[in-house]
């Protein structure tokens, strides 16, 4: 189900997407709103599931990650111990159980899967990839892709909400 966000539920959410331990009363000063009506859009988006979650975004250069890679990766589709087929989707949730994983997307193309990893160097990505992620049953073959400099990384959607005639909020 859509829901149309007015210009005040955008304005919220932005402030909230850029700084998460601001309080209602902060919320409402800065969007000139009046807090109940702050406190009420807040709950109202995270009851729809608007707002999934609040965490924090940690620098993986202060925490020695500095090493950034994005793996493509191939499904062989062949049979498990039992017979069964092996599935798209059991890959890539077996991949997510990986520590190092970041993110994980079942992708359209040449290849099935698009992996995000951070380590520490180079020759942990490398250990990564061939002794934990290559182990996998069912993986038939990886393309690593090092990152050299990212120029950009989000978490925020907001640019791209179409506003469309919906329901409101």
């Amino acid at each position: 189900m859509n829901f149309k966000l007015d210009d005040k539920d955008l304005s919220i959410l932005q402030l909230i997407q850029e700084d998460s331990k601001l309080t209602a009363n902060q919320i409402a000063k800065k969007t000139n709103t009046p807090i109940t009506t702050v406190f009420a859009k807040i709950k109202r988006m995270e009851e729809l599931g608007i707002i999934k979650q609040y965490r924090a975004i940690l620098s993986p250069e202060k925490l020695n990650l500095t090493t950034a890679a994005f793996i493509l990766a191939a499904v062989s589709y062949g049979n498990k111990a039992d017979g069964a087929p092996i599935t798209q989707r059991e890959v890539a949730e077996e991949i997510t159980r990986l520590s190092e994983v970041q993110e994980v997307h079942i992708i359209t193309g040449d290849w099935d899967l698009l992996i995000k990893i951070r380590a520490e160097n180079v020759n942990d990505i490398g250990k990564f990839v061939v002794d934990k992620l290559r182990r996998i049953n069912g993986l038939q073959k990886t393309l690593t892709c090092m990152v050299f400099e990212t120029v950009k990384e989000t978490t925020s959607l907001l640019r791209v909400i179409k506003k469309k005639p919906t329901e409101s909020l």
